[in-house]
């Protein structure tokens, strides 16, 4: 089964960011196209391919074949999406790593004067001892929720991507 993602347009220069100096195949897609374009492909199951269907008004004259620019251009701005978002993924990692470090050195300090208040001589070393411990251990939430949780939704948005950058294009122009 194929999920079907239509978009419909004025003229073909409204899926390019037009801000974006590239040439045409090279260019972004415009912000609201590109967003249009994910959510839909979100609602399909990613098991089943997708197919883009642009429907222009009116038939560019300076472009001689449309169905080339922008299948070429949907592939090289999804691509460079899922290599952005291959990118983010490796410096949450780093970041996972450095805060862990720091994590697990703070926790060890706080262990470690933790235990100077051992045996607990009074309520206040008991309050102090469990305190360091405590917060021992929220130092260590970042590290947590980056290894835990942080990196899939990454990791989904780029296979999106892969996705939508092998997904087959047509162009409908109405006949000059």
């Amino acid at each position: 089964m194929t999920g079907l993602i239509e978009v419909k347009l004025t003229e073909l220069s409204q899926f390019f960011n037009s801000m974006d100096p590239s040439p045409f195949h090279e260019r972004d897609l415009d912000h609201d196209a590109e967003q249009f374009i994910v959510s839909w492909a979100q609602e399909h199951s990613k098991h089943h391919d997708l197919k883009l269907v642009v429907h222009l008004a009116k038939c560019p004259a300076d472009t001689p074949d449309p169905q080339k620019l922008v299948a070429d251009s949907v592939a090289h701005y999804f691509e460079y999406q899922a290599n952005m978002a291959l990118r983010e993924r490796r410096r949450l990692m780093r970041e996972g790593r450095g805060a862990l470090l720091m994590g697990l050195a703070f926790l060890a300090l706080c262990e470690f004067a933790a235990t100077l208040l051992t045996p607990p001589e009074g309520n206040w070393q008991t309050v102090v001892r469990e305190g360091l411990t405590i917060i021992g251990w929220v130092a260590m939430w970042k590290p947590l929720d980056i290894y835990l949780y942080r990196w899939r939704p990454i990791v989904a948005l780029r296979r999106l991507y892969q996705r939508l950058s092998r997904m087959s294009v047509e162009v409908h122009c109405p006949s000059t």
